[in-house]
């Protein structure tokens, strides 16, 4: 007696040893240096353009994602040179596009460089935030600061990620508790696990519920109370779905999974030591609430936005049901396994491979899908925030797979090894056998009226099979721990920017960043008194297709002259094109067209021929580069 308490003692300071151990990695990874969420839609243009000078006042400002977006009352501040904000028109979305954002400017706005600071919620229910500049008239010697950083208050950022991880971990372990019971029979207790599952997954809902105004809208957490934010949290998209969650909580709070009698098992039952599966209709029901739970994820994460919404929403939900049973599975067996004073027949563990294995074959079926999805390119694995995360992920995974192979082996030495099970026959008088509720499993034997003859194990198992349960359970326990690592990993690259989305995000960028005219001098002199000077053109966009030039005669003294004629041809001697005449015509103080179409990239020679009189003219040469 005094040893199986010893032993039970020290199983449970080995427990509580393996979850402080967890506890610990978990804080590791969770704390030591993970990084603010991207957001996902990708801006792919502006209106004006960014770095553009108009020559008048825009009347509006457009912005163009690569998916929709979902706007806020404050979207956009638009910032005078002396930094003082602009009253502009309510926003909403250009000609009832949802994948742009538009707000109207007044009049009289003056002239100098603007700043435009813009945030909105992407599809995926992530907010997304930028700024950019333009000038009217010209660029003012003072501007207001450009935000280089995401504009989100770190407080409220860090919260809401911490519920998010709470919210994935809760899920895991209600889920996959109830199925270890339901699914694989364990007979052992689990209330501790599904309340420890439920809670959590119940408190990290609500948190996450008031803390996503602040969290979109880059303020602080005391605005997690106000009415107003709240209401409109609730009738947002992300809002409605974890309400659907805290209904779906409230559910399964009334759900059944222990029957109310033991004694209502078959005799072969009670000796193997099973938990009888509980009715169709029962199950079908607990089916039915973890499908619901893992939709309310997939109807705000990365699969509810993008291409093949509806492959995609399918594969999240299968993809985090596998996740939940596999991991919290493995809690619920881990917790079994540190437990030498309560029964874990041999079943229940070959029962749980077998489902594990199944999970690990959604997983990887879905994770190739997710994965191909989330990246589109091969060169997005090494270039992109998502791509090296998936890596980490990927072999976080390869050590999971070699943990869960390692497991299975010492289940299939315990399986054999508990084939012939030690036992002992004592007899025992009828009204004790009935009493034996919750003691060790016992089968019935012919006997004399009164009496019974029972067959009792011992030690459950023989002493080989104990030192393959302490096998089995230092291999879960290494499971356990890579599988938090993955978690954490999984709730990371649900707040990363896919590879897709960097990609488009980095191309606009760099289209951005191109010139969007290119202006050249060209001097002339006809040989004649005051009959010389420069002609500036100016190309735009300076690239493959229709362009506009811009023309204007500079005089000896740089002022503005005007002459009689003014022509210009492009030539592009390599590919034997041209010469193409531009066809420029006086517009009152310069020449121009919008005419000219370029029809290959490359460097072309540009001929420029000024007429200052009826006999006097020059032609003279300058190269362009077309993009």
């Amino acid at each position: 007696m005094s040893g199986s308490g010893s032993r039970q003692r020290g199983g449970r300071r080995r427990a509580v040893r393996a979850l402080a151990l967890l506890g610990g990695v978990l804080v590791l990874v969770l704390f030591g240096g993970v990084g603010g969420a991207s957001a996902h839609a990708a801006l792919t243009g502006t209106d004006p353009q960014d770095g553009s000078v108009l020559k008048s006042a825009p009347r509006q400002v457009t912005l163009t994602f690569s998916e929709s977006v979902g706007l806020l009352d404050d979207s956009f501040r638009v910032l005078t040179p002396e930094n003082r904000r602009v009253h502009t028109g309510a926003p909403g979305h250009a000609g009832g596009r949802s994948d742009t954002a538009r707000v109207t400017l007044p009049r009289g706005l003056g002239t100098g460089t603007f700043t435009v600071a813009w945030r909105v919620i992407s599809a995926d229910s992530h907010p997304v935030s930028g700024a950019f500049t333009f000038s009217i008239g010209k660029p003012s010697e003072t501007a207001a600061p450009v935000p280089t950083a995401s504009a989100e208050n770190p407080a409220s950022a860090a919260l809401y990620d911490i519920a998010r991880y709470a919210a994935y971990s809760g899920l895991a372990l209600l889920i996959g508790t109830a199925t270890f019971v339901l699914a694989c029979g364990f007979p052992g207790s689990v209330r501790r696990l599904l309340l420890t599952g439920w809670w959590t997954l119940l408190l990290s809902t609500l948190a996450l519920l008031l803390l996503r105004g602040p969290y979109e809208r880059g303020t602080g957490v005391t605005e997690a109370v106000d009415p107003a934010v709240l209401r409109e949290t609730l009738t947002s998209r992300p809002g409605v779905a974890l309400v659907v969650r805290l209904v779906l909580l409230g559910a399964a709070a009334f759900y059944p999974v222990r029957p109310r009698e033991r004694g209502i098992l078959p005799v072969r039952a009670r000796e193997r030591g099973l938990f009888p599966v509980r009715g169709r209709g029962l199950l079908v029901l607990g089916g039915l609430l973890c499908l619901g739970l893992a939709v309310t994820w997939a109807a705000a994460e990365h699969a509810s936005a993008g291409i093949q919404v509806p492959v995609a929403m399918v594969s999240s939900v299968l993809h985090l049901l596998a996740m939940a049973v596999w991991l919290g599975g493995l809690t619920a067996l881990l917790t079994a396994l540190h437990r030498p004073a309560e029964p874990l027949p041999v079943a229940v563990v070959t029962r749980f491979s077998r489902l594990a294995l199944t999970s690990v074959a959604v997983l990887t079926a879905t994770g190739v899908y997710q994965s191909w999805r989330g990246l589109g390119s091969w060169n997005a694995l090494t270039s992109t925030s998502y791509g090296r995360l998936l890596l980490a992920k990927v072999c976080a995974v390869l050590l999971l797979l070699a943990g869960a192979a390692y497991s299975r082996r010492w289940t299939g030495r315990w399986v054999v090894a508990a084939a012939t099970p030690t036992e002992e026959t004592v007899t025992v008088p009828a009204a004790r056998v009935r009493e034996a509720v919750g003691g060790p499993p016992v089968m019935e034997t012919a006997a004399p009226k009164g009496v019974r003859h029972v067959r009792h194990d011992t030690e459950s198992t023989p002493p080989d099979s104990s030192k393959h349960r302490r096998a089995l359970r230092r291999s879960v326990l290494a499971e356990v721990t890579v599988g938090i690592v993955v978690l954490v990993i999984t709730t990371v690259l649900t707040g990363t920017q896919p590879g897709r989305a960097a990609t488009e995000t980095a191309a606009s960028a760099a289209a951005a960043d191109r010139p969007t005219s290119s202006t050249t001098l060209v001097p002339f002199d006809v040989g004649t008194p005051g009959g010389h000077g420069k002609v500036q053109i100016e190309l735009a966009p300076g690239r493959v297709g229709e362009n506009s030039v811009q023309a204007v005669i500079l005089g000896p003294d740089g002022g503005i002259a005007t002459v009689p004629e003014l022509r210009l041809t492009f030539t592009l001697a390599a590919q034997q094109i041209g010469p193409l005449d531009a066809e420029l015509t006086d517009k009152g103080g310069y020449w121009g067209t919008d005419g000219l179409t370029l029809p290959l990239a490359g460097t072309w020679t540009m001929r420029v021929t000024v007429r200052t009189s009826d006999i006097d003219q020059v032609t003279v040469s300058k190269t362009v580069k077309i993009g």
